[in-house]
């Protein structure tokens, strides 16, 4: 398996995309610390076709010409984390979803603080949206790219029959 990474400028700051054979693998923020995505050897690759669309769609994205990202999408978890994870894609943009209720779309009402746990590990920040995970009282609750930058997310999807949010 090879894995390639280019970065991009974003609104959020700079992020770092990586791909693994043929598909997105992580989005990785300016300061994330090495131990929430492991990844093995990586080597630069700008012009690698899944990051060339993975960039083309998150510039849609950040213009607000985009709300569906369609990439081939490769997760590296336990078997829970990856429900979790794939329950976060079925979120529709402009809404938000509680931990609570994830726990109860992937079948384990009880499990909210793992569904919390997985959801820090997301490796593909942005498209995998965890940044539309919130509290159960609608505050904003921990992102790895920062508070600041889930609710520049938030805000952006923002619509005007979006509920308020608490933050």
């Amino acid at each position: 398996m090879s894995t390639f990474y280019k970065t991009m400028d974003s609104p959020v700051g700079t992020l770092t995309l990586v791909a693994e054979d043929d598909a997105l693998a992580a989005i990785l923020w300016e300061n994330d610390p090495p131990e929430r995505v492991r990844l093995g050897p990586m080597a630069e690759k700008p012009e690698h076709p899944v990051l060339v669309e993975a960039e083309k769609q998150l510039h849609a994205y950040f213009a607000g010409k985009l709300e569906r990202f369609t990439l081939p999408l490769a997760f590296k978890g336990t078997d829970f984390q990856k429900k979790v994870w794939a329950a976060l894609t079925t979120i529709p943009f402009g809404e938000t979803r509680s931990y609570a209720e994830i726990a109860k779309q992937v079948g384990s009402p009880g499990a909210v603080r793992a569904v919390g746990a997985a959801n820090g590990k997301n490796p593909i920040s942005i498209v995998a949206p965890c940044h539309r995970v919130i509290g159960s009282n609608g505050k904003l609750t921990g992102f790895a790219g920062g508070l600041e930058a889930k609710a520049f997310l938030l805000r952006m999807e923002a619509k005007d029959d979006f509920p308020a949010l608490k933050w």
